[in-house]
């Protein structure tokens, strides 16, 4: 193949990763029509299917595959060794892009990385909300932020954040009408308001622990949210028992609007940790916010 085709297998790797020309398209800046025309070229110059397409999504075939399976880390890896390039300039420089729950963000990430974009201009952050676990390698961010307990262990993990604790919680007018829960079990006899976890699509398990007794408590109740401010203000509106870090209820713990339960089966457990690849080089602009985040 031509060197000059090159920007065929790119628009193919793009087209690949989000499953749909519209996107790939969006991020590639180009036009859906020109993004197609370029794959259909890929594919007749190489004689065969790349790509299954129907009227609502795109899927690889067999070759398809295979192809971005060998290719995409090979572009990644130049990827990579460009952006490095940055180490030659005086300042730290490039764009961070890390992968967090909005409560990590706000209660962790924020708060220590506020205080330096300032004396570092020329760093671009980018924090994106996530629940899942999302593969932050194969979705090109430069590191993650989960729970200690929950990082493999193919990843450099930093911690960041002090030990947590799960709480969960109403208002006492909503107890006024229903029997406080004394173990796990109870709540599936309580209207509980749930979060979704958008990479798997399924509702979190309520995780509870107890001495040696470890139960996780699949809940109902008539509200679904996918992230924490929604279930925060549903909580004190008096929709039900909410389940997510005890430090977001505090003040309101403090000031009685909120009734805590069960709190003798919420340990403490290993707070947040920056993790990412042990392959990846570091970079000034990256050693910054590693820096920072340690502090």
């Amino acid at each position: 193949m031509a060197k000059e085709n090159y920007n065929e297998l790119i628009a193919f790797i793009a087209v690949a990763r989000e499953c749909s020309f519209t996107k790939a398209a969006a991020h590639l800046g180009i036009t859906q029509s020109a993004l197609s025309h370029t794959v259909k070229g890929l594919e007749k110059r190489l004689g065969i299917r790349l790509l299954t397409r129907t009227t609502r999504n795109v899927s690889l075939t067999e070759a398809g595959e295979r192809l971005l399976t060998r290719i995409s880390p090979k572009f990644d890896e130049i990827d990579a060794e460009i952006s490095l390039l940055s180490e030659l300039r005086d300042k730290p420089a490039g764009t961070i892009r890390i992968s967090a729950s909005d409560h990590a963000i706000d209660t962790v990430l924020w708060p220590k990385l506020d205080k330096i974009l300032q004396d570092y201009p020329d760093i671009k952050l980018e924090l994106c909300v996530d629940y899942g676990f999302t593969d932050i390698v194969e979705r090109r961010f430069d590191a993650g932020v989960r729970f200690g307990e929950a990082i493999s262990n193919d990843m450099i993990a930093i911690r960041i954040g002090k030990d947590l604790s799960m709480a969960a919680v109403a208002t006492p007018e909503y107890f006024a009408k229903n029997r406080k829960p004394t173990v796990p079990s109870d709540l599936l006899k309580h209207n509980c308001i749930n979060l979704r976890l958008p990479t798997y699509g399924g509702l979190y398990a309520w995780e509870f622990e107890k001495g040696d007794r470890q139960i996780n408590v699949n809940v109902e109740g008539q509200l679904i949210f996918n992230s924490v401010s929604q279930i925060l203000n549903a909580c004190l509106s008096g929709h039900g028992i909410a389940f997510l870090p005890e430090d977001i209820f505090e003040s309101y713990c403090n000031d009685g609007r909120l009734v805590r339960v069960l709190s003798d089966w919420c340990p403490p457990f290993s707070g947040y940790h920056l993790y990412f690849p042990n392959r990846m080089r570091s970079s000034p602009a990256f050693d910054v916010i590693v820096n920072a985040l340690k502090g």
